[in-house]
């Protein structure tokens, strides 16, 4: 709709876009405006998985618990990484060495390797996603 009433993303979301669908889609996305149904959205990669309405809510509660379960400083960590992309190459590696080593002093690194050299599920506990 943007090309229709003389409005177009000049910033972040169009750059974004192309990175996540390719520029030729992107091109399409936003040159002529039209709608797009879940499952194109899906195929294109916009979006993870097509889920009923009705399921909504349930699956997106499944979908925290599993994070939930995880190393929370790996997915701070992770979700920073993948956010850094786009500050090039340099940034990204400054980056993964100095989480790196944080991340290893951790009593979460140690409950993971145990966890594993146990072969048992880590306990992070369930305070730790709590600000």
């Amino acid at each position: 709709t943007d090309a229709d009433v003389t409005s177009f993303d000049g910033g972040y979301g169009s750059a974004y876009l192309a990175k996540m669908v390719g520029q030729k889609k992107a091109r399409e996305i936003f040159f002529l405006g039209r709608d797009y149904s879940a499952q194109e959205a899906y195929e294109m990669g916009m979006v993870n998985a097509v889920i009923p309405h009705e399921e909504l809510e349930d699956t997106a509660f499944q979908w925290a618990q599993e994070v939930l379960g995880k190393s929370p400083t790996s997915i701070k960590m992770l979700k920073f990484a993948m956010n850094l992309t786009d500050d090039g190459m340099v940034g990204q590696q400054v980056f993964a060495g100095e989480a790196t080593r944080l991340a290893y002093g951790t009593e979460e690194a140690k409950e993971g390797r145990n966890a594993f050299l146990e072969k048992r599920k880590p306990n992070f506990g369930e305070d730790k996603w709590l600000p």
